[in-house]
């Protein structure tokens, strides 16, 4: 029985907004559109949500197809429903951003997908309203970094403290008091250095990995 009947049916949709960090940039993967309309553009990872599927089932389902890796750092940013968003018809869309290291993407699943990480400050024009979700997911993190060290997702299994100062750099969109910013981060008490050094830097900075949650 369809109780319903008489009211307007729409499409629900998740996109995903995938962070990573690499060569000391925060970085976005994004692939061309393979439906039209927009057919080719870039665009975040995406897809309608199954009818025997939650928001989070959706969005984990495609991070799985998109990257290969399943137990990922999810958060809900928020929902995008202006009526004329997508011209292809009346979706809403919940957006969801993600935090990988992309050491441990399945590199041959994201070539297959056409996908590209670009750097989260020389973004190339996308379809719709993404780079809107873009910019609130980024908005979402700082949240998320004001209150919790981020990193532990996106981080190397080693890392230099210049690293890490460089990531909240970019979060926060200005330079950081580098000396405070060391201070702070010891204090969280979630870092170990190691006994290691790289030797890249010009003063032989020690790496640190995250302490076991």
């Amino acid at each position: 029985m369809d109780t319903y009947g008489d009211v307007p049916k729409y499409l629900v949709s998740v996109d995903c907004v995938i962070f990573g960090f690499e060569d000391d940039e925060l970085k976005v993967l994004l692939c061309p559109r393979l439906v039209s309309p927009n057919y080719g553009n870039w665009s975040l990872m995406g897809g309608f949500v199954m009818p025997d599927e939650s928001l989070e089932q959706a969005a984990t389902r495609v991070l799985k197809g998109t990257v290969g890796l399943e137990n990922i750092y999810l958060e809900q940013v928020k929902t995008f429903s202006k009526p004329d968003r997508d011209s292809g018809g009346r979706v809403i869309s919940q957006a969801y951003f993600a935090l990988i290291r992309i050491s441990e993407q399945d590199r041959k699943l994201v070539r297959s997908k056409g996908a590209h990480w670009w750097e989260i400050g020389q973004l190339p024009e996308m379809i719709f309203d993404h780079k809107e979700m873009i910019d609130e997911s980024l908005k979402k993190l700082k949240t998320v970094a004001f209150t919790d060290l981020i990193g532990r997702e996106l981080m190397p299994e080693k890392f230099t403290l210049t690293q890490l100062h460089r990531l909240y750099s970019i979060v926060f969109g200005k330079d950081i008091d580098s000396a405070n910013f060391r201070k702070k981060v010891l204090a969280t008490q979630q870092l170990v250095r190691l006994n290691e050094k790289d030797h890249n830097s010009r003063k032989g900075a020690f790496y640190y990995k995250f302490l076991k949650e």
